[in-house]
């Protein structure tokens, strides 16, 4: 399995703006049921740090986050938002439970 991990930190008067765009794409993807990967975003105890966490599964033909029209919104003035510019990192899955 194929991770990738993106930390950001947004500005401290549009976190909340930043939260609700991010709760948009969970909505879609609640919606549209893709396939292939697991995404998870944490919002930190200082209220202005994000952390991203997608997984792709082996899967034949799996969907793409990128694809999805919230997510779109989202990266698109994601730069805007932040005081920290987002860093993705590789990653690899160590273990987990569920």
């Amino acid at each position: 399995m194929k991770a990738t991990v993106v930390r950001y930190q947004a500005k401290a008067e549009r976190a909340a703006e930043n939260r609700q765009l991010i709760e948009a794409v969970f909505a879609e993807l609640e919606e549209r049921q893709p396939e292939g990967f697991t995404y998870k975003v944490f919002r930190l105890d200082d209220g202005v740090s994000f952390i991203h966490v997608v997984i792709e599964h082996e899967v034949d033909d799996p969907d793409s986050l990128q694809a999805v029209p919230a997510f779109k919104a989202f990266v698109a003035g994601i730069a805007d938002r932040c005081d920290v510019a987002p860093v993705a990192t590789g990653a690899t899955v160590v273990g987990g439970y569920r």
